[in-house]
Parts: structure tokens; C-alpha cells; sequence
């Protein structure tokens, strides 16, 4: 038998084995997003935002989808999981970060670097967060409702708000104003805020309601064709206003599960049961002193 002789079982244990297509689909959504947020940044590079921004929403889009797509056909892995990741940090942590030093930060000089590096750290930092804090056993059942701050892909959309206002010729603000906005959606990403997810909420549509829910979405999509930068600015306005609604909704299940909590231990533990003092205790007709404590 050779050193290479496919027969020896042990070897055939080691080869790798084949994958299946569902695995794969998930992986090629994400880097269909990867490629997206790439161009983007070459395209503000360029000149082009409005084209950039067409292609940060769509690696959006993209990552709305890669992860129910997997849950649909059974592709999860942890690969994907690690591949989602890192496609997240640069889709919606370096490009948009790029986008506005190419558009406006860059006349602040370094001022505006730091504003642009600071966003894109704290997205990656928002996203090892998330991913160390995934599985945490001791987070309350309501938590998974809640994102801990907010979302990579929510921030990416929602900093790049100055310039969907420039684009409806409302007027470019000052360089600074951005500066700082961009800073506070990078504090917001790494904030413990929280702020609702509705991913373990399981939505169902009475069978009365298919036909228009389908006119509804074909309705969203034309108007965000025909007029973008309305409906990026409305949505993002209305996120950022929603955003206390999360915490009061958050701080509320908290309190209600704090409250719950005495109710059940004391429900749980019977009135009668001895304790370790009553048993260590000597009987009273004993004529021993009694246990020094």
C-alpha cells in the first residue's frame, strides 16, 4: 500500500467531503453583497453617489435576504455566519464611511478622516459585539426581540442622510454638521441602546390580505425607484424617531420580567419545608446548651 493509496480508510476520512448547493447559495448571495459594497466605494471614488448609494442599498437588500434565504433551504453554516460578518463590515462599515470623505469630510481634512475612520470602527465593533454576545445564556427571553444598538446595515442607510438631503436640493449642510452627525450614528451603533429587531416575530398574513400585502411592497419598490431620495430620507427620519419607542418597549418587558420573577420563587419554594437552623437546633427538653453561634 502506498503513501497515497486511496484505499486506507483513515485517508478517505480526511479528504473533504462534498457540499451541498443549498450551503452554497446563502455564500453567493453574501458575496453578490461583498461586491456591491465595493463598488460603491469606486464609484464614490468617482464621483457617481448617486450610483453608490443605489449600490449600498442594494448590498442591503442583499443582507436582508442571505439569512432567511439559509433558514428557508437549510444553509446555515459557519462559514456563512463568519462570511456575513466580514461582508457587514465592509459593506456597511468602510464604504459608507469612504462615501462621505469622498463627498464632503474631506474638507475638514483630518478632522473628517477621523470622522469617517471612527464610523467604519465602530461598525466592526458593533458587529464583534454581536457576535460574541450571540449565544449569551444568561440574556432574558424578551431580548432576543432587541438588537443591542444599532444594526450595521440600519447605520450604513441612516448616515448617509446628508446626502439624500443634497440630492433633493434641499441644500448641502456644512462639512462639520455631517462630521458630527456621522459621529453620532457611530456612537449609536456602539451604544447599548436597544433597539427592535422583529426577527423572532413571526408574521403571518390572513389570506384576505396577500393581494394588497403584494400591491403594498410593488407600490415601496416603484417609490423607491421613481423618487429615492424622498423615501431614504422619510425612512430614515422615521427609524431615528422609533428609536425611543425600542428602548420605553425594552425597558417595559424588563420591568415586567423583574416583577415576575419574586412572584415565582416564592410560589416555588413551600412554606413548610425545614431549614438547616431548625434542624441543627437541639430539642427543648435537652438539657445540653444550645449550638454557639
Amino acid at each position: 500500500m502506498t503513501p497515497y493509496d486511496y484505499r486506507d480508510p483513515d485517508l478517505r476520512r480526511r479528504r473533504f467531503r462534498p457540499i451541498p448547493v443549498r450551503m452554497l447559495v446563502p455564500n453567493v448571495i453574501t458575496l453578490l453583497a461583498i461586491c456591491a459594497g465595493l463598488t460603491s466605494i469606486r464609484l464614490s471614488i468617482e464621483g457617481r453617489m448617486s450610483l453608490a448609494v443605489y449600490a449600498i442599498v442594494f448590498a442591503a437588500a442583499l443582507d436582508g435576504i442571505d439569512g432567511r434565504v439559509a433558514r428557508m433551504i437549510k444553509g446555515q453554516s459557519k462559514f456563512g455566519a463568519e462570511l456575513d460578518s466580514l461582508a457587514d463590515f465592509v459593506n456597511f462599515g468602510v464604504a459608507p464611511g469612504l462615501m462621505l470623505y469622498f463627498w464632503q469630510l474631506h474638507e475638514l481634512g483630518n478632522a473628517g478622516w477621523i470622522a469617517a475612520m471612527v464610523f467604519a470602527i465602530s461598525g466592526g465593533l458593533r458587529l464583534a459585539r454581536f457576535n460574541a454576545t450571540m449565544d449569551d445564556p444568561n440574556k432574558p427571553a424578551f431580548a432576543a426581540n432587541f438588537f443591542t444598538g444599532v444594526p450595521a446595515p440600519a447605520g450604513a442607510i441612516t448616515v448617509l442622510l446628508p446626502i439624500y438631503v443634497a440630492f433633493l436640493e434641499l441644500g448641502r449642510a456644512p462639512a462639520a454638521l455631517t462630521a458630527a452627525y456621522t459621529l453620532l450614528i457611530a456612537f449609536l451603533m456602539v451604544s447599548r441602546l436597544p433597539v427592535f429587531s422583529g426577527k423572532t416575530k413571526r408574521m403571518r398574513v390572513p389570506p384576505e390580505l396577500v393581494l394588497p400585502a403584494f400591491v403594498a411592497v410593488i407600490v415601496f419598490i416603484a417609490l423607491l425607484i421613481a423618487y429615492p431620495w424622498h423615501v431614504l430620507s422619510a425612512g430614515t427620519v422615521l427609524y431615528l424617531l422609533c428609536l425611543p419607542l425600542g428602548y420605553k418597549s425594552y425597558r417595559d418587558q424588563a420591568r415586567a420580567t423583574e416583577a415576575a420573577a419574586p412572584a415565582a420563587g416564592e410560589v416555588s419554594s413551600p412554606p413548610s419545608a425545614p431549614t438547616m437552623a431548625s434542624l441543627s437546633e437541639p430539642p427543648h427538653d435537652d438539657d445540653r446548651p444550645g449550638r454557639l453561634h
